[in-house]
Order: structure tokens, then sequence, then C-alpha cells
């Protein structure tokens, strides 16, 4: 359809146009294309208004955005018109007629220039002869217009506003689908004299437009989830495409299930590629071609490959296509090449076929959805109530699985397009669990066993599929068993979570029974359940039993009739206890059993294949007794019809394996924070979120997000730099003629530095504005809110002009508190102009409030902020101003809200500290040179001769080689900064001042050892350069920062496996033309770099003093140094990753811990015994210490907390930190359940009163530390449309912290993995705000920025792709050393057998003697085998297993490749990574908490051995010590890993702690 060939591929018309327009020719007609040029410019706004621009290309550069449009049809020749009254199925409504289109045109006008814009609505397209046509009969015949005429905006006339009828006009000269930017489909008509928005169709037209609005609304779909600026991933799969497509056009009407969707955009694969790789040619600004998307090709081919259409054989592409008259004026013609009249003919008879065909399959699809949906019988279901079955059931219980599951959407490979049940593909169900949208383990009953409508209850189910291999299950076992080996806990297949499973059913056979369920996707017969949801599993087969026992029961009979209902309970109830169809002996228990769980009964009774026992007495009176029971009845619709299909609302869609045994309590808070949580959550509406779009982000692999986030980068660095330019053009003072009506109260205090005088106060319209008062201001030519200033000083120029300057104040919701801000808080800035006071709109109330700090005033403030929002509550009521208070700066450039500098604001001195923060930045922008031409001052540093400094890599010849594409081989070719020495300063001979562009820098290069070799890199110290003659002049801009080079006794010691020093050392000398390393020459004297003073005098200590006493001064040293350590309290401290790092680093010591898991408990006290580790729920351990200093009346507890909060020992009681004790809070909440929110778009106060986070908080407000810090995953920002992380830092504030927020990559930090993690830094707001630590490795991701308001995005630190002081740590720098074990070893202690190699390994190693936990998980006998058939090389994986079969030790013969991977190869990214090989000199993938080959992270297994990876070499890669020990079996050791933060990462952010803690103390 829409058939296009490119009129001038280099004209570039429409090149801000992101729209296409689509032609058609007409059969026996000539074809031709007009320049690009010649097309009428359009432009759309977010509700798709269409207008005119300049004809000429030149002015259509310079214009705005143009709407994005697909491909449409064009040209159709002129036919004299007869209407029908056939074509009269329009209602008329009393509208005004007219014959013309021109006076409709001219009846709607408003204000426009150029080709007119209207809307069209209750219109019928129909043919020559006035009968209606489908609107794909477009492209084939000429197609005019009936219809009502409306102006395209809303208008205030309402003459206009009813339209005008018109109808047979046009005739329809093109069509074109717009709308791709705002999401929704906007289709236009144009004729020759104006262009219509079709809006609504006439009731009779519209099962004609529905196929082709569903076409453009397909496009729109597949447009947004391949366009990187609406958030899509143009390397997505086909699958993943068609899933995410299916989950947004579930909700249409015209579709019954997923797998009618899916059909429906595959058969219009080619319609949608033309439509898209249209906009490639009219819009320049574009964020990648679509016509070379593969994922594009590939829905093509795809659809191509139908049986069910003709392929199109139209040429395809993005310009205008026209025939017979030309469009335009004067324009020259390019025509078709290659295409006669005849070829022309026999293309319009195809297109034909094909149009006729596609409609009839339309139809047909309708017809089969029409009869899905309606009722076949008046036959209904009576549903089982739960609360009837609760006693059968176990107590409840949470669904719990640390494995990765696959949406069944994405996984599910099959030739879909049928809606008949029993063509659904089948598949087997191992370690199956069902549950509801909470997670909640429900039971099979609560489904329907027939097609029911209106169905009010959801269950979704996970588990392991596999091929149906036609197992069931014996009656005589238990549930589980089954039939086959295959039934086995350890299943070969693919881990998987279903879409909401819609029906049930059971067959059976003498003793053995099948249960399968159905989900609008698939089949899957039941084999063994999980032995989670055995117990939930055994009533049913239990009911079976009985049902089968009453069957037999009535088949001894000679008169089934004779049995009746009450007769046959009689008889169940006297089976033997022993019988495995017993129920109870008391036929009133054995009655309620049945009757409870008659469904089940019922459907085997109907299955038995005889018609007497199927109408029994028993039947009839057991049907009756359920009715009786007053159960819902659902009606039962016709069979073998699948349902419409809804969006995978499982929960485990975004939700992180969960291992733990937590029991779900409410959150224990303090009223502050359950305050400020409750009022957001019951006042919120997610259509009043503006800027919760930004933060929304979809939970991938974190290796797939590492390729889309450099997209993201990009767009955030243009707004930022839009935001920045912004700024500086609001500093000139704007002109305003209102003078009569300001006046100065008194006279000049002073003068400004530029001699104008500054005064205290003025009058303005009656108002007296002195210095220190909030006023405001109007915005120029904008909607916006008044813009906010805080008065710093008021001035007169020379001409006379009343001034003042002013900082800017931002309301919380134009900050990144977004819609979680209270109204009244405002926030200073450092965005400072000078205004007339003619432009103050009005001064406002604003108070400046100084908290008063510590626990001890918590409860003095509540009760005073309590007053206030009383008072404010009373003024707002009663309709008075808002009375706005201010408490923070908020710095959005530093991601960071400080504490206000009450020292310098508002001092009326003609000084502003805003101006002075921005001009000590532009002078750090500043190139000078010293007179002596010896050294140069650049971004702020000073640089002498014979300095040392790093320069860019690519600033030399050797350039980065390709990456690699596989997982793990992210950093292969990136290299770190050069080492050189500063030699010589050239400047030109001219007199005038040296600029950074005449200046080169003569440099002497220093080499490292991965310049050598990948060897000689290995086995040196990464501190270590060598010396060379090598020297070389550049730029100075290719210097990137300073270092230092010393002798290699004066490097200091690190204290932990990475190095946050820019300090190497020099030994040799390395001759680059020979590849010759030597000793450093006597003769060669190489300058140092001037060493630091104190740490060397305490080593140079070392060694002068009798035996015992060094140890002693380190004893009292250490004694110091902990005195001066923050105590700390870790919350959810899991192993305690967090405290190693920040003890590391010497900044504090962890006194208290709290961990809910026994085993991660339990390894934290291994590594940490001076610590009180309380192993319990921290809901528990804060509602006792609330009620240990007597503050219960503040906190906010279920009774459960309270009762165990009470049991507690009074030792451990006693333990507890008292508010006042507690430095500093750190830890990492859970946020498992807003994942899931995320999903269900739901953000009810009573889910998130179980979140952790809310404790968390509760702690900080309640113990009110100096320093608190937040860590999470990465995606903690997007939770929730980011509510939950805006939530947190207004909690954070409105407790009078100073906040930061960010996220790192722990790659960049010292360990060789990819991991980033979120965090939240708060101060008091008498203590320093920690700055962000320096990324120190090469490491392969972009800037990981936070988008915060107003189109700005903050990155915390740079990105080190291009660069950094060290090369990245890879994989056999981290384990290389370690000895070789087996598949399943567990020997946890072994001896090392070498010294350590890499320098990583000789930090991590440290003072450790024997190796610990150095154990593998057992692979079963397939996976092994799979795993001694990987290739020992670089990205190699499951693709490069041989296509054979294998036979195992039991006999079976088993595909070696996983059956669920080669179909779907090419549709899943290859399944990247999957039963992969690690890279020895790659990375590690994000560590996890269960390494298995079918995972997400796939890639587990040893580089050269054929075993997954140790619990040792994953601690490693988080980059923990040898020493460091772990608790648990297999699998809590790797779960503890997992979960950890590295261990260097928190001793980065530890050193910057430290930095802030010591700046105080010097302050």
């Amino acid at each position: 359809m829409g058939s296009v060939v490119l009129s001038d591929s280099t004209n570039g018309n429409d090149n801000a146009n992101s729209s296409t327009t689509g032609m058609k020719s007409k059969k026996g007609k000539k074809k031709s294309t007009t320049l690009a040029k010649a097309k009428k410019g359009v432009k759309t706004s977010q509700k798709g208004k269409k207008r005119n621009m300049s004809e000429s290309s030149e002015v259509a550069v310079g214009s705005g955005k143009r709407p994005k449009r697909a491909a449409a049809c064009k040209h159709f020749k002129e036919k004299s018109l007869r209407l029908s009254e056939k074509s009269s199925l329009i209602e008329s409504k009393q509208d005004r007629f007219v014959d013309e289109e021109i006076l409709a045109i001219r009846l709607t006008a408003g204000q426009e220039d150029g080709h007119p814009n209207r809307r069209l609505t209750d219109f019928v397209l129909h043919n020559v002869d006035g009968v209606p046509q489908p609107f794909e009969m477009l492209e084939v015949d000429d197609m005019f217009i009936s219809g009502l005429v409306l102006p395209l905006e809303e208008s205030f006339d309402k003459l206009k506003e009813k339209g005008v009828r018109c109808e047979g006009f046009g005739r329809i000269e093109s069509w074109n689908i717009s709308g791709y930017e705002e999401g929704s489909p906007v289709i236009w008509l144009s004729t020759e004299l104006a262009d219509y928005d079709c809006c609504k169709p006439a009731g009779s037209y519209k099962k004609f437009y529905d196929h082709f609005f569903e076409k453009a609304r397909a496009c729109i779909e597949v447009y947004k989830k391949l366009s990187k600026s609406s958030g899509g991933n143009p390397d997505s799969s086909l699958d993943e495409l068609l899933a995410g497509v299916i989950r947004s056009m579930s909700g249409s009407r015209c579709f019954s299930s997923g797998p009618s969707i899916r059909d429906f955009v595959v058969s219009q694969g080619e319609f949608i590629y033309n439509q898209l790789i249209g906009l490639d040619e009219t819009s320049k600004k574009t964020d990648h071609k679509y016509a070379e998307l593969s994922v594009l090709t590939a829905l093509r081919d795809e659809s191509s490959k139908r049986d069910n259409f003709l392929q199109a054989t139209a040429v395809s592409s993005g310009g205008n296509l026209t025939i017979g008259p030309k469009f335009g004026d004067g324009e020259s013609k390019v025509c078709q090449t290659g295409l006669s009249t005849s070829e022309a003919e026999e293309d319009e008879d195809a297109k034909l076929a094909r149009l006729l065909q596609e409609e009839e399959y339309w139809h047909s699809m309708k017809q089969k959805k029409g009869r899905g949906s309606a009722s076949g019988s008046n036959k209904v279901y009576i549903k089982i109530n739960e609360d009837e079955i609760a006693d059968d059931y176990p107590l409840p219980a949470y669904y719990k699985n640390s494995k990765e599951e696959t949406d069944e959407l994405i996984v599910f490979d099959s030739d879909v397009g049928m809606c008949d049940t029993d063509e659904l593909p089948r598949s087997m169900l191992h370690n199956w669990s069902l549950y509801n949208s909470d997670s909640r383990l429900i039971s099979l009953e609560l489904l329907p066993m027939k097609p029911c409508a209106d169905i009010d209850v959801s269950i979704f189910g996970s588990g392991v599929m596999t091929v149906d291999d036609g197992s069931g299950f014996s009656l005589d076992t238990d549930s589980t068993q089954s039939s086959s080996a295959s039934g086995a806990m350890d299943v070969d297949g693919m881990p998987i979570y279903l879409s909401a499973i819609k029906e049930w059913m059971i067959e059976f056979g003498s003793s053995m029974i099948f249960i399968s369920i159905r989900t609008d996707m698939a089949w899957y017969r039941l084999g063994t359940p999980s032995r989670q949801y055995a117990p939930w599993y055994e009533p049913v087969l239990k009911t079976a039993r009985v049902a089968i026992s009453i069957i037999t029961l009535l088949k001894e009979q000679i008169r089934v009739a004779r049995l009746s209902f009450t007769e046959v309970i009689k008889r169940v109830s006297e089976f033997k206890k022993d019988h495995r169809a017993y129920i109870s002996s008391d036929p009133t228990v054995v009655d309620r059993y049945v009757v409870v769980h008659g469904q089940i009964i019922l459907q085997l009774f109907a299955e038995f294949p005889d018609e007497k026992i199927q109408k029994s007495a028993f039947v009839i009176g057991l049907t009756k007794k359920m009715e009786e029971r007053h159960h819902t009845k659902w009606l039962v619709k016709k069979k073998k019809v699948v349902q419409k299909s809804e969006p995978n609302m499982n929960p485990r869609a975004t939700m992180e394996p969960v291992a733990s045994k937590r029991k779900v309590m409410q959150a224990t808070t303090t009223r502050l924070i359950n305050r400020i949580w409750g009022e957001y959550y019951s006042n919120y509406s997610s259509e009043d979120s503006k800027e919760g779009t930004e933060f929304e982000l979809k939970e991938e692999e974190a290796e797939e997000q590492d390729e889309n986030e450099e997209d993201v980068e990009e767009e955030s660095l243009s707004l930022s730099e839009e935001k920045k330019k912004s700024r500086s053009m609001l500093r000139p003072a704007r002109a305003c003629s209102m003078t009569k009506e300001i006046s100065w109260d008194g006279d000049s205090a002073s003068i400004t530095s530029s001699g104008e005088p500054l005064y205290k106060k003025a009058f303005v319209r009656g108002d007296a504005i002195g210095v220190g008062d909030a006023i405001l201001a109007e915005v120029d030519g904008s909607d916006e809110l008044p813009a906010i200033y805080f008065v710093e000083y008021m001035f007169e120029t020379s001409d006379g002009s009343k001034m003042f300057h002013g900082r800017m104040m931002q309301r919380g919701c134009q900050t990144v508190l977004g819609n979680t801000a209270n109204e009244r808080e405002v926030f200073l800035t450092n965005e400072c102009m000078s205004l007339q006071l003619g432009e103050v709109k009005q001064k406002i109330v604003m108070d400046i409030r100084s908290v008063r700090w510590g626990h001890q005033h918590r409860k003095d403030n509540t009760n005073a902020d309590k007053i206030d929002r009383a008072r404010a509550e009373e003024r707002k009521r009663k309709g008075l101003p808002l009375e706005y208070y201010c408490k923070s700066l908020y710095w959005p450039e530093r991601g960071a809200f400080f504490s206000l500098p009450l020292n310098t604001m508002g001092l009326g001195s003609g000084l502003c500290h805003s101006c002075k923060v921005e001009e000590i930045e532009k002078d750090k922008e500043n190139f000078k040179v010293n007179m002596s031409k010896t050294g140069f001052v650049y971004k702020g540093s000073q640089y002498c001769v014979l300095d040392y400094v790093y320069v860019s890599p690519h600033c030399f010849a050797a350039e980065r080689s390709d990456s690699e594409t596989f997982k793990g081989g992210r950093n292969v070719g990136l290299r770190a900064y050069v080492v050189c020495q500063v030699l010589e300063i050239i400047v030109p001979k001219e007199p005038k001042q040296a600029d950074m562009d005449s200046t080169k820098i003569k440099f002497r290069r220093l080499f490292r050892p991965e310049d050598v070799s990948t060897e000689k890199a290995y086995c040196s110290d990464i501190r270590e350069v060598y010396y060379s003659e090598e020297t070389l002049l550049l730029s100075v801009e290719a210097i990137e920062g300073k270092c230092e080079v010393r002798k290699k006794n004066d490097v200091p010691p690190c204290n932990s496996p990475a190095t946050f020093q820019h300090i190497f050392f020099c030994e040799h000398l390395y001759d680059p033309s020979k590849g010759s390393l030597k000793q450093l020459p006597a003769h060669i004297k190489l300058r140092y770099s001037t060493k630091n003073v104190e740490s060397d005098a305490v080593r140079k200590s070392k060694g002068k003093c009798k035996e015992g006493e060094d140890n002693f001064e380190i004893e009292k040293q250490l004694e110091a140094s902990q005195e001066n350590c923050l105590a700390t309290l870790d919350i959810f401290a899991g192993c305690g990753g967090l405290s190693e790092g920040l003890q590391q680093s010497g900044v504090s010591i962890t006194k208290w811990a709290i961990e809910y898991d026994a085993a991660a408990g339990d390894a934290f006290k291994l590594n940490h015994p001076e610590s009180l580790m309380f192993i319990n729920n921290c809901n528990v351990i804060l509602r006792a210490a609330m009620e240990r200093c007597g503050d219960v009346d503040d906190c906010i507890s279920t009774p459960e907390a309270s009762e165990l909060a009470a049991s507690l020992d009074q030792k451990e009681i006693n333990n507890l930190p008292l508010p006042g004790q507690v430095d500093f809070i750190n830890g990492g909440p859970p946020c498992q359940g807003f994942s899931g929110m995320n999903r269900f778009n739901q953000s009810t106060w009573s889910k998130v009163q179980c979140e952790m986070i809310l404790a968390f908080l509760s702690f900080a407000d309640y113990y009110r530390p100096r320093y608190f810090l937040l860590e999470n995953v990465r995606t903690f920002v997007s939770f929730n449309k980011g509510q939950t992380f805006r939530l947190t830092l207004a909690s954070l504030l409105e407790m009078g912290y100073q906040v930061r927020f960010g996220i790192l990559e722990a790659g960049a930090f010292g360990v060789s993995q990819s991991r980033k993690r979120a965090f939240i830094w708060a101060a008091s707001p008498e203590d320093i705000l920690p700055e962000w630590p320096e990324p120190m490795h090469v490491f392969a991701a972009p800037e990981l920025k936070i988008a915060l308001s107003e189109n700005l995005h903050y990155a915390a630190v740079r990105s080190t792709a291009n660069g950094a002081p060290f090369r990245a740590i890879t994989v056999r720098d981290t384990i290389g050393d370690l000895p070789a074990v087996g598949n399943g070893a567990s020997k946890t202690n072994l001896e090392y057998q070498n010294d350590p190699f890499s320098w990583f390994q000789k930090q991590i190693r440290r003072d450790a003697v024997v190796l610990t936990d150095h154990i593998s998980k057992e692979m079963n006998e397939l996976n092994l085998i799979r795993c001694q058939k990987i290739p020992k090389r670089p990205g190699a994986d499951w693709r490069d297993l041989p296509d054979e079969k294998v036979k195992l030790s039991t006999g079976q013969v088993v595909d070696l490749i996983p059956w669920c991977l080669p179909n779907t190869a090419k549709r899943h990214n290859q399944w990247k990574g999957l039963f992969g090989r690690l890279d020895w000199e790659g990375n590690f993938p994000t560590s996890i908490t269960d390494p298995q080959p079918m995972g997400k992270v796939g890639m587990c297994f040893h580089p050269e051995q054929d075993r997954i990876l140790t619990v040792r070499e994953c601690a490693r890669s988080q980059g923990f010590l040898d020493t460091y020990l772990f608790a648990g079996n297999i699998q809590h050791k790797h779960r503890q890993i997992g979960n950890a933060v590295p261990p260097p990462l928190a001793y980065a952010l530890g050193t910057k702690l430290k930095e802030a803690v010591n700046s105080k103390r010097v302050m």
C-alpha cells in the first residue's frame, strides 16, 4: 500500500518534516514524480494541526519540525461525479449543506494562510457512482468524500463549529499518516483545495475505515518501538518488536487475541516498511535510517513469505509519485524508469487483487472475533469461591524464584494467525507454579474449565517449558511425581512466565490424569509442579481421585440411577483412611468437599464416555447443590475460539528473582514519612504527572541497556547545552517603560563596583520591595507561571533605570522533585539576572527557613511544621495567596540540593554569589601562559615544564580496535590515558597573548605495560610506566589532567583492590622501535614528582624503632582513626559489601547491622565480628528501637511488628542504637514491589506501604544521622515512573538534609564487571555533602544520566569509554591465578598452588593463605556435555554447538542444542551469551544471584575450564578480598555476592565521604 518512488534524493526538501507522502498510480496512465520541493510543506502540532509552509526548499530548512508521516497515495484523474441514493447513509442532523467544497472551506475558515486545513467527521468515502468503498481502494480507484467539514481548531463561532456538510466533493489527491511523535495515528485526506484530518467516520462507514486505521496504528506502534526519540530500541529482534506491538495494540476491539494482532502486523509488514522508510527522506532529524534496520527488513520479508497475501510489486521509496497532471507550479517531473504501460497495468491488477484479498481476510478475522465474543449457548459455568475452598489449601504463600524467566510473548515462536484454540501450539511445563497479580500462590480451581466471558480473576504461571512429551500424572502417586523422567526437578528447558491463563482442562484414562492450561499463546500440559506449589496442586489431584472413585462406584451399579447424590456421599464417607480418595468419615464434611470442588468432578464426568454416567442422578444432584450455594455464574462462550488478549500483566515481568523467604509486612514508619508518602499517593493521578514519562525506562538485560545508553547520552547532551545557553541569555537587562510608579525609599547606601548607586528599598506601584525580598516577575512570551526572584541588590543605571539584581527561585515542581514537591516550597538557584523594577508583578511572602538540626529537635520541629501546615490549609480554604518558604539551594548541574548560603544572600552590597560562581567557572575556561613560558593554566589547573600529565589516547596513531559484539568483550580495545611529561611550551613569536590554538606542548611519552604486550600487562603493576626517548608535539587540548611519577618506594600502598590516586612509578626504559625493555640507565636522571611529605614521614619511621614499638605505634594510630570514624548503621546489610568498602576507606566503622536473611547475616558476622548484627525484619527493629526510647506515638507499625518487637530478647533490645549514637546510615532497600507497580501502572498506597524504602527512610528520620547513603539498582530512578525516586528525595529534604543523587558504573572503579547502581547521598545542614568519586578505569559505558525537569539531564561522572587513568581490569587479571577445578567442585578449602600474577590478584589475595569457596554449581549431564562442546575462545556460546544428538548415561538421546533456541535465534539477537564463555581479556557480565547457562546473563562458563564460575571467582568479580567469607550453601553464597555492592565502589564513595568529614574538621 502507498508505494512510493524517490523523486530527488539529493533535494532534501521536507528536511524538517518527518513525513512522507505515498502515491498511487492509475491504470493506463504514465507514472511520474515531482521534485520534492514542489510538495507543499506541512507541519503538525501535538493535536495534528497541519499548516502551510513555503514551497521554497530554502525556507523549509529553517522551519520548525514537521510531523512524521508515512507513505500515502496521490494523484487521481478528474471525473464527473454521480452521487447515488445508496451513499446517503450519513445521518442528517440539521446540518448546513453546500454543493461545492470551496464554499465549505470558506464557511469554516479561521485564521490561516496558504493551503487550508479542516477536520472531517461523519464521513464516507465512495467511488464515482456513490458506492461506499474501503479506504484501501484509494490506491486503485477514484474516490470522493461526503461528510461534515469543521474548522481545524475549536472555534468560538458556534456557527462555524457546527460545520458544513458537503457531499461528493473531491477528488481525493493523496492520503497521509501523521502522529508518529504523539503516538496516535492521524489520517489526512487531501484534495486539490484542502487537507482534511479524518476524525470520525460515519457509523455506516466505520467497518470500512477500521481496517486502514489499524494499519496506520500498526505503523505508529512499530515506529515507537524502533525510534530512540520515543524510547524505542532500533536493535530489537523481530520477536521483541512484535511482542511490544502486541502489548500496545491489545486494547483494540478489532482483534481477539495476541496471535491475531501478531498475524495482522506481520501481514502488513511491507506496508509498515514502506511507511517508515519514507521517513528517511522527509526528515533530517532522524536518529537512524529505517531502511537500514534489520528488524524492519525482517518484518517486510516475513510478510512477503505469507501465503495469505500477494507480494506487492510496486517500487517503494520516500519521494512523491504523481500521475497525469503535475502537482505544483512549473516544477520538473522525474519519471519512473523501466515501467511500461503494460507493466503498469499488470502492477495495477496485482495491487487490486492484493487489496481485495486483504479486505477479505480482514472481514474473515472480524467474523471470527464476532463468533468468539458471542455467547454460544445459555449454559453457565459455576464459579468456585476462594473462601469456600481455602480450608483445603495451605496458608497464604508467595511465589519465590531465584531463576531468570523470560516473557512468554517474546520466547514463544509459532506461526500465529489462528484463533481456534485447537490450533494453538502445545508445550510441556515443568517446575511450575500458579499465582495472582500479587504473586500469591493460588488454586487452579478458581479459573473456569471452559472459555467464559467476563472472567474476574487473573491467574499467571511460571515454569520450565519443554517439548510436550505426553507425560501426565499417575493418581497412585503424589503431586511431586509424574509419569516420565522429564518430570524430574532438574529439567532442560526454557524458564518462562506466562500471560494470563484463560482456561484449563482435565483428561484421564485408567489411573493417569492429564491437566492442561491455556493462555492466548499456547496450551501447556502440566508436568511436575515446583516443590513450593506442590501442596497447592494436591487438592486438585485429590479431587480427581474422588471423581474417578465415584465413577468407578457408579459403574459397579446395575442401575446407575439408583444411587442418588446423598447415597454417593454416604458411600464415599465409608472409604477407609488408606483409600486414595478418602476425605472424611463424616458425610457432612464429604458433602461440603464434593460440592465446593464440584467443577473438577463434573468435568471428569463429562469426559467419561458413558452417557448414563454423564446424566446420572449424582451429577444432577451435584449441579443442583452447587447452584443452591449461590455461586457466581460465568456465561460459557463457544469453545475453540481464543479470547481477546491482554498485555502480559504477569508480575514476574519486571520483578527481580526473589529467593528469600521474607514475609510481606507493612513497613514500620515514622509519622513524617507516612505523611509524605501517604499524602502523595492519596492525591496522585497518573494523568497529572508530565514528568513521569521522563523517568520511564524498561528494565532490560543489563547488556542490552548498555547498547541503548549511548543514545540517551547524545540526546541528553544536546538538551543540557540548550539549557546552558538559555541561562546566559537571561543576563542582559530588559527595557521597561513603567517608571512613574517606581521610586526609591531613602538615599543611596553605597555604589557598585562600576559606580552605580545602590539602594535598600523601593516602592513599586505602592508595594515596598527591599533587598532580601521575593518577587514575581512576568516571563516574556510564555504561558508559564511568573518567575520568582530573590532580590540580591537594587541599583540605578546611568540612564536612570531603576533595576534589581535577583537570583531565580524555582518551584518544587520545576525541579527534579516534580509532583512530589510541596507547592509552597521554592528553591534558590544559581541563575541570576538584572531586571527593571517595572517588570515586578508583585511581592510575595517567602520565609527563609533554617531548621534546628538534630534528633533532639525532631518533636519540636514536627509540632511547628504541623502548625504551619494547618495555617497554610486555612489560608488556602479562604482563598488567600500562597505563602512560600525556602530551605535549600537547587543546583541541577551538580545533581544536588544544598543548604542555603545565608551568609552570602541579600547583602545588598552589589555583589552576587551566583555571579561569582559563574565567573569562577568561566575563569577555568581561560588559558594563560606565564611570562617565562615555563607554565600555563588550563581548565583551572596549573601546569609546569617537567610536570606529568594525562594525554588522550586518541592523539596517538594506534586507535582503538573494533569493539567486540559479545557481552563479555565490551572493553577489548579500550585504552587508558597516555602518561606524558611536559618538556617545552611552544608559543608563537608574535607579541600578542598566546592562545590555546596557537600554543603547542612538547611531550615525552611514557609507555605502559599494555603498550608492550597483553602478557606484560597481565603480570605488571597497573601503576607502572616506562621511560622512553619518544617525544611528540601536541595541542593543549590533548591534556586530560595531571598525575605524578615517583620512585616505586614512594608510591603509597593500597588499602583496597583498587587505586584512586594518580600516582605512577618508573624503573624501566622502553624502546618502541625495538620492543626492548631494560632497567633505567644511570645516566637518565628522571625528574620525579614532589612526594607527600607527611605520608613519607610515616613510612620512613618504620624500621627506625625498636621491635614492638612500630606495632604499638600502628595500633595507636588505628585507635585514633577509629575514634574519628563515623559510627555506622548498615540496614539491608547483606553479606557486608557496602560496609567493607566504606571501612577500608577509613571513614566509618559499622557498629550495627540489620539483615533479614540468616545466611547473609551470618556472612556479615564472620567478616565484621566487631559489629552488632540483628538478623531480623528491619520493621521489627525500628519498632523496638522507638519503643525503647518511648517514641511509640511517633511510630506507625502493624500489630505483628509490635508483637515481634515485644518478643525480642532484652539483651538484643539493649544493644539497639539510640538516637544521637548513629553518625551514618547506609543500605540498599529492595524494590521489587515498585518494579511490579511499574508493570501494572498502579500507584496504590496499600502496595507502597509494604515497601522497605519507607522503613529505610524512617530510620534516617528517627536517628537523624550526619550522613545517609542509599544504594539501589540503576533503574531505581524509573521505578513507578520515577515517583519512588522523587519521593525519596522529597523525604530527605523535608527532614532538612542536603541531598545529592547519581548513577555510577562499578566497572570504572576497579572491578571487571558491568554493574550500574544508583546512589543518593544526604548530609546534615551542618556537614559538607560528599562529592562523587572520580572513575579511574576505562570501561565501555556512556555517561549515565538522570532526567531532571525542563529537558535537563545530569550525569554524576563522565564516561571513561574514551580514556581514564588506568586500563580496564580483565577476567584474566581477576581469576587467572586460581587453580583448576571441575564441574560441581565442592571442596571449600584449597591451596593456591601458585603465586599471584597480576596487580589485582596481589591486592585481592592480601594475607590469604588458604583459598576458600572455590566451589562450583554442578550442571546436569546434558549441560556439562554442552559446556564441553563450547569452544574455548572469546565470545563462544550456544551458537557454536554442533547440531547433533547425544546419548546420556540413562540411554536417552537428546538434542545437543537446546530445543527452544535454534528456531528463534535470528529473531532474538541470537540469544547472545547463553551457554557463553568468558573472554580472558574481557569483563564479567553483571554478577547475578544464580549463575546458570540458560539465564539472561547466560555467560557463566570459565574461559578454559568446563564448568560454571565458582563462588570465589564471582566474589573476585565484585572486588571481595580472598579473605572475605560467605555463609550457607552454594546458592546462598552466590546470592550474597550477587546482591552485594562491590567493595571497591564502596571504597571510592568512602574516600569522598572522608574528604567531606575532614573538610568539616578543618573548618
